[in-house]
């Protein structure tokens, strides 16, 4: 009995630790290897994506209105059918022209608003539709002559905690750079607590990628780190960081308080390949899990936890767009390799 009481009994996912002040901590530039990072992201940009791009959150394509996306310099419009099922294709309507982005869907058909066309998904005048796919966080698009690669039925969508049993949100940032520039940032945890101390305590990289020697199943970064909360309150986790396809990079919390909770960062092209200015938009899925009794609540609470996830999301991002950017325009002037 006494044991059964011990495991019921709750503790708080809170400690106090106060950390080194910034100027103290352990200067990680050596760890940080230029070359590490560079391998890394070469062999993340090697593995097949199928075409696929996120194109945003699943809850912002409704029922009965058209949402419109551009996808590497390419204007893609995305519904749902009056089952709720995705659906996508070109941008431009195939009579005029029109952006089908400020039509209307009518019981699942996707009708023009300039002279009434209706699309119901299916190839039409030379308007040829795209597979999408909602994986119920994010919804994909396959464009082929932007991914160059071999097209797959399916995106590579990493593995999460049991569907209903998490909170989700997205957030979404634009930046000037490339996607390579947002994995790179994503594939250098050692900044994490230099960058960002204001989130992130007493960061350690407890292992790095192993690289081509022992296959890509090892080729990850584990993180020992304290999210600070506020104050001196912090909640210590160890956390993974892979990059499953060229424009995604995972962290997921392997051990502690919200263990199986990722967060995955989807580095979206809006510009062509050749754009002189190219820009991208970091689509960030956080998707939040608990063994505590107590998560129903915060489940239920979801619709006004997002905001507050959405927020955190955006601080971090504010100064990570500003390391790709920078990375970009180093890179862009021949003053960094790339």
């Amino acid at each position: 009995m006494a044991d059964g009481a011990d495991r019921t009994r709750w503790t708080s996912p809170l400690r106090r630790r106060r950390g080194p002040r910034w100027a103290e901590q352990t200067p990680t530039w050596r760890a940080a290897r230029p070359a590490l990072i560079a391998d890394t992201l070469k062999r993340a940009s090697a593995r097949p994506s199928g075409n696929w791009f996120v194109a945003g959150a699943s809850r912002e394509v409704r029922p009965g209105s058209p949402c419109g996306r551009t996808v590497g310099g390419v204007e893609v419009v995305l519904w749902r059918s009056r089952s709720g099922a995705l659906r996508a294709g070109p941008g431009a309507c195939p009579h005029l022209g029109a952006p089908l982005r400020d039509s209307r869907v009518v019981c699942g058909t996707l009708v023009c608003h300039w002279h009434g066309l209706a699309l119901d998904g299916s190839p039409f005048a030379g308007w040829q539709p795209y597979p999408a796919h909602d994986d119920g966080v994010l919804v994909w698009v396959r464009l082929d002559a932007v991914g160059g690669e071999e097209p797959t039925e399916r995106p590579v969508v990493p593995d999460r905690p049991a569907p209903g049993s998490g909170v989700d949100a997205v957030y979404t940032a634009v930046g000037r750079c490339e996607p390579q520039d947002v994995v790179a940032n994503r594939l250098d945890p050692w900044h994490g607590s230099w960058f960002h101390p204001y989130s992130f305590v007493d960061l350690t990289v407890v292992r790095e990628p192993l690289g081509e020697s022992r296959g890509e199943e090892d080729d990850a970064f584990e993180v020992d780190v304290s999210f600070r909360v506020a104050g001196r309150l912090v909640v210590p986790v160890r956390a993974e960081f892979t990059a499953p396809e060229p424009r995604t990079v995972v962290m997921r919390i392997t051990d502690g308080e919200g263990a199986t909770s990722v967060v995955e960062t989807h580095a979206t092209p809006l510009t062509a390949a050749d754009a002189e200015l190219p820009r991208t938009a970091v689509i960030e899925a956080v998707v939040a899990a608990s063994d505590r009794r107590g998560f129903a609540l915060a489940r239920a609470a979801a619709p006004v936890l997002r905001p507050l996830m959405r927020r955190t999301a955006g601080r971090l991002w504010r100064d990570d767009l500003a390391y790709a950017e920078r990375r970009w325009e180093l890179r862009s002037t021949g003053r960094f390799p790339g």
